[in-house]
């Protein structure tokens, strides 16, 4: 590449909730080396606050949730002028080093066939690494790199191109699963993803959980994933087995009542444009280690 420094697009989304953690979350983006940084803040139903010289930022009238206000924000640095890369960075991570996202860039280099590039997500007080922030089955082993077939979507490196390409986020999902909606486009666009976990990216390890629509989204997500991209007779498949881990999962019954009327919201539609992956694409996805059925 002759010394020439690649240009990243970064999309940060905000709520004005993190006073305290989303500076230091812009200054650690702030400090990157070796790369050209174009920066949005996006305003999910708020005016951006805290927000450096230099920075741009969308205001949005109201919260349009995570995958649509990470697509508003791509769209704005969108254009001749776009970076190679698009940096989705939740607003309470952390890059610890300033050459993280150089390295991540390197490390797309070195693996020409991933659309998307996925760091190591560790929490910044212990070190541990949350199992569903490893995007991959048989996830005890956090350090092992690998080709991902999913991905940790609060924290992760798309090539633009292939972003365009694949349509950005779904979204209507508001939350949950849009990774994986957006991984198995670009699978299906003869593309993989590449996890390294050798750079690490800080975030808290906070639970999921703690969301009040939390199971129903989960659920409802699910369903809609299913009828947007797998083969028809994948569908069931896909349901049953995840109606089968849920129960297993969700301890409270209160909860697991939430979590089923969130799969008849499902059911009922609205996932939005069926683009089913192709039987190509279900055969490189098992041959990846992770069938579209789980």
């Amino acid at each position: 590449m002759s010394g020439r420094k690649s240009t990243v697009d970064v999309v940060v989304l905000t709520m004005n909730d993190r006073p305290e953690a989303f500076p230091r979350a812009m200054a650690s983006l702030l400090a990157q080396r070796d790369v050209d940084l174009r920066v949005v803040i996006v305003g999910n139903g708020v005016a951006p606050d805290h927000v450096p010289d230099g920075v741009r930022t969308v205001t949005l009238p109201q919260n349009e949730g995570i995958p649509q206000g990470r697509n508003i924000g791509a769209d704005e640095l969108a254009g001749p002028d776009a970076g190679e890369f698009v940096f989705f960075f939740d607003n309470d991570a952390l890059l610890p080093a300033p050459d993280t996202l150089a390295r991540l860039v390197a490390e797309a280099r070195r693996h020409p066939e991933a659309a998307y590039i996925q760091p190591r997500i560790a929490d910044p007080g212990t070190g541990v690494t949350l199992r569903r922030w490893v995007p991959r089955l048989r996830a005890a082993d956090a350090t092992r790199a690998g080709t991902i077939t999913v991905m940790a979507e609060g924290v992760v490196l798309v090539r633009r191109d292939d972003y365009d390409r694949a349509g950005g986020w779904p979204g209507h999902f508001f939350l949950f699963h849009e990774g994986i909606d957006l991984s198995w486009k670009l699978w299906d666009l003869g593309r993989t993803g590449w996890y390294a976990p050798n750079i690490v990216i800080h975030h808290p390890a906070t639970d999921p959980a703690r969301h009040a629509a939390f199971y129903r989204l989960v659920a409802r997500n699910r369903v809609w994933l299913a009828y947007r991209r797998l083969p028809a007779p994948l569908i069931p498949v896909y349901l049953v087995t995840w109606i089968v881990l849920s129960i297993a999962r969700v301890r409270s019954r209160a909860n697991l009542a939430v979590w089923f009327a969130g799969l008849r919201e499902g059911l009922k539609g609205g996932h939005g444009q069926r683009r089913p992956m192709s039987w190509r694409t279900v055969a490189r996805l098992t041959r990846a280690g992770r069938p579209p059925i789980v």
